[in-house]
């Protein structure tokens, strides 16, 4: 009986060898090892059999149908194989074809506020600057008029390298965008006409604070410029990227280091349905007013440490967070939540990526 097994055993793998298809090696399986299989019937002839028999036919047993299993893999293995070769030999793939019709990505809203900053105020005849994120600490604080003693610093908290600068001060991670323009007007002289974006890093963190943030950075420098100008280039910009002419600027004396005067710009804003919209008065009824950015006239002894003779040259500076900037235009509540990698907030306030800003369009135009 144990011949005629094992003879069924070796037609089975015989015919396995020469199965042409994984469908014929699948109707051999059943053949062999389904529920009405040859093999699974013996297995159930174990049942019947004294313990003593058992001890030896069930070894036996057991080993013709792990022959035939690893045969029938084997030859299931290899002839997927040979038809996914087949198939990829043969398979072409059409480039001239239209791209999807959902794109996968959107820009991130700090890289759209980005662009609508760099239109408006390209526009507006600026160039764009960038410059190290690891600085210098001479063009960090020294040159703004922050001397090593000076205790603006401690305001800035500030992440420090323990290698020394060539200056013979420290590195750091920059805590403004401000070495930009120190660095301009000493490679370029005046009259100059630049914002200065990018990231900067301060040992800070809640819900309007992350220790890694954007700032954009506007400096101008030429004969003759006084406050006004500042004042018209900030309600120009704020009104285009606001999209609205109803913008109202307050203008408050404070004190940056790096300018004098220097004043803190607020702007009017109304609560409208729980959420601030600016635009109009803050002395308004139902109004308010928030402090959006800083800036002033650029320091003589800044203007005269970049190089250039504060008697002939003056100017004015201003700096604003570009992040805070998304959280106004587009209703965001939570800053922390521009870095936390979640692609679902970005699916609801990405851009897509054909949605350039233009000022004919609108900045801050979705399609």
């Amino acid at each position: 009986m144990s011949t005629d097994q094992e003879q069924q055993v070796e037609e089975t793998l015989t015919r396995l060898h020469a199965a042409g298809s994984v469908s014929d090696v699948e109707a051999i399986r059943v053949e062999a090892l389904g529920k009405q299989g040859w093999i699974s019937q013996l297995m159930k002839t174990l049942g019947k059999m004294t313990p003593e028999e058992r001890q030896t036919e069930a070894p036996r047993i057991q080993g013709l149908r792990a022959r035939v299993a690893d045969a029938v893999e084997a030859r299931k293995a290899a002839l997927e194989a040979a038809e996914l070769e087949a198939r990829l030999a043969t398979e072409t793939l059409d480039l001239t074809l239209p791209a999807p019709a959902s794109p996968k990505g959107s820009v991130h809203p700090v890289s759209q506020v980005m662009d609508e900053l760099a239109e408006i105020f390209a526009d507006l005849g600026f160039a764009v600057k960038t410059g190290p994120e690891i600085e210098d600490d001479w063009y960090n604080f020294t040159a703004l008029n922050m001397p090593e003693s000076h205790p603006a610093r401690a305001m800035h908290d500030t992440f420090y390298f323990p290698d020394d600068a060539p200056s013979g001060g420290r590195m750091l991670l920059r805590t403004h965008t401000s070495p930009v323009q120190v660095r301009t007007m000493m490679a370029e002289g005046g009259p100059l006409r630049i914002i200065a974006p990018g990231r900067v890093y301060r040992s800070d963190s809640d819900a309007t604070h992350t220790p890694m943030f954007h700032q954009i950075e506007g400096l101008v420098i030429d004969k003759g410029i006084h406050l006004g100008h500042l004042k018209w280039t900030l309600e120009t910009f704020l009104k285009a990227f606001f999209e609205t002419e109803d913008i109202v600027l307050r203008l408050r004396p404070s004190y940056f280091p790096f300018t004098e005067p220097s004043v803190e710009v607020d702007v009017g804003f109304a609560i409208e349905n729980g959420k601030r919209i600016l635009g109009g008065s803050g002395d308004a009824p139902d109004h308010g007013w928030m402090e959006l950015l800083g800036s002033g006239m650029v320091n003589r002894r800044v203007i005269e440490m970049s190089g250039l003779d504060p008697d002939e040259w003056q100017g004015f500076a201003f700096g604003v967070g570009v992040d805070r900037l998304a959280m106004l235009k587009y209703g965001m509540d939570d800053l922390r939540a521009f870095f936390d990698g979640d692609t679902r907030w970005l699916a609801h306030y990405g851009f897509s990526h054909l949605d350039q800003p233009t000022l004919s369009a609108g900045v801050g135009a979705r399609p």
